[in-house]
């Protein structure tokens, strides 16, 4: 019997959404204050995952200005596919809210934004028997809308906002067989998250909910897998219905934190007096039916394709002229369009991290510019390795403070610049031999050059729970001085042993 592991899209991958077209399988995720966004994957059995493309890849569908907070940005977007089209919904926070894009194909072009006059994050799409498409959001409410003018035809109405815990949100409507379903996450998105359903005859209600609420949670449980949540419903080719959800996978004793932030996680779902019960949301699961393996990124980008890969992201923008694979044949070429990583406006190029354990490596000519490494959360929180003027140096970036940790001079001409995340399992302060009284700490960023390792970083530093925020690490290349090239980009998956 084959198995899967999860989860199966690591890293930042957040606010899954999937569905369904004969027997292939799209899904989306939030993107936040990152840029193209709306990363968009392709599957044909629920457990292989690859990304083509991302939604939002133009400017103009996605305003993300200097001014935007970390975490605000593209929350938590709905894909459905309606009449011949893909529709994908979502909430710009911070913008003007949300809104509507459109493609016949999932690999685009998407039609520029369709403005919705409906307040409340998380919005879904759903359509009846007479054609009439409905949007709900977060906090209980549905309208009827136009979803080609954007115009509330009805509505918002009042239906259902979960079983009295906080933060009822994430909803999606489904119509199986005679009855409309109302799911939605509850809660929080930390510790407390869990999914709840109700149904009802009509959209409009009056909804009854599920006598076993909440249908999956892990809060309280001694589970690897927590914050399990913001869940999706998807029926297979072969007739099984799954559930795509949000988790994250905490380290340590106490306080336990993640670095990789809200990860999507496949959990299977069967049907019983008219509701779903979800299975244990485990490591390790029976594998759907079809089985199609797909091919992974390299873990090696040279930088010789036309564009750049759709895993490439930036944060707020990435401006034409502050990134170029033209100049130099085989070479990124970055220009700097701001002085510090410590606000917005930077050139910044980057890549998820995907696994607890791992290595990031780049090969970088600096020329005249001041350029490097960093492995990032938000502006307030980040570990850099920097090249400039014969010099390599380490920067630790920890809320309001900023100090340099280590200096070593280096050659003129192109260097390896090196990242290594590991990771140990705290136990209890009482072990004799704990994880938690060696330097260092649980979760140890390495930044190197050439070989040589100039500083060890205790990476809960870099987590959510010393940051906040809905997003997760993020490692890159950047340049804030001039202009700098990077030969190519490595990305390695260390196993733990």
């Amino acid at each position: 019997m084959r198995t899967y592991d999860n989860p199966v899209i690591g890293g930042f991958h957040p606010d899954p959404s999937v569905c369904r077209v004969g027997e292939d399988y799209y899904l989306v995720c939030s993107s936040f204050e990152y840029f193209p966004g709306v990363p968009l994957f392709h599957s044909r059995d629920l457990v292989h995952w690859r990304q083509i493309g991302n939604v939002l890849d133009r400017p103009g569908q996605l305003e993300l200005p200097d001014e935007l907070p970390a975490s605000a940005g593209i929350y938590a977007p709905t894909l459905r596919r309606h009449d011949g089209r893909f529709h994908l919904i979502t909430t710009n926070v911070g913008a003007r809210g949300n809104f509507i894009v459109t493609s016949e194909r999932p690999e685009g072009p998407w039609s520029d934004p369709v403005w919705i006059d409906v307040e409340g994050i998380d919005p879904d799409l759903a359509w009846d028997e007479d054609g009439s498409c409905w949007c709900a959001v977060a906090g209980g409410n549905v309208a009827r809308i136009d979803p080609e003018t954007g115009k509330v035809l009805e509505g918002p109405l009042p239906v259902w906002s979960g079983t009295g815990l906080r933060d009822p949100e994430a909803p999606h409507l489904y119509r199986i067989g005679e009855w409309w379903y109302l799911m939605l996450a509850e809660g929080g998105t930390g510790e407390g998250h869990g999914v709840s359903i109700a149904r009802a005859r009509s959209p409009r209600g009056p909804y009854e909910p599920a006598p076993d609420n909440p249908v999956l949670s892990h809060r309280g449980v001694g589970l690897p897998i927590q914050s399990t949540g913001h869940a999706d419903l998807v029926e297979a080719a072969d007739g099984t219905w799954w559930m795509v959800l949000l988790g994250t996978r905490p380290r340590g004793y106490f306080p336990s934190f993640h670095v990789l932030g809200r990860e999507t996680f496949l959990a299977p779902v069967e049907w019983a007096d008219g509701w779903p019960r979800v299975g244990r949301v485990g490591e390790r699961h029976p594998a759907p039916a079809a089985w199609h393996p797909v091919q992974l990124p390299p873990a090696r980008d040279d930088f010789d394709a036309a564009g750049l890969a759709p895993y490439w992201i930036s944060p707020r923008r990435r401006p034409d002229g502050s990134w170029s694979l033209a100049e130099r044949f085989g070479w990124l070429t970055l220009h700097a369009t701001g002085d510090s990583l410590d606000r917005p406006g930077h050139t910044f190029v980057g890549r998820r991290q995907q696994h607890p354990d791992c290595r990031f490596a780049a090969r970088l000519d600096p020329g005249t510019g001041r350029a490097g490494l960093s492995v990032r959360l938000d502006e307030a929180h980040h570990y850099d390795i920097e090249v400039a003027g014969g010099e390599a140096a380490v920067f630790a970036r920890i809320g309001p403070v900023r100090q340099c940790l280590a200096r070593r001079a280096v050659a003129a001409g192109p260097v390896t610049l090196t990242v290594e995340v590991r990771t140990d399992d705290l136990v209890s302060p009482t072990g004799q031999d704990a994880p938690a009284l060696r330097a260092g700490g649980p979760d140890v960023v390495a930044l190197g050059i050439d070989g040589v390792r100039l500083a060890e970083l205790d990476g809960r530093y870099l987590s959510t729970q010393v940051a906040g925020g809905f997003t997760g690490r993020v490692v890159g290349m950047y340049v804030l001085e001039g202009s700098a090239a990077f030969d190519w980009f490595e990305y390695l998956p260390e196993p733990r042993p």
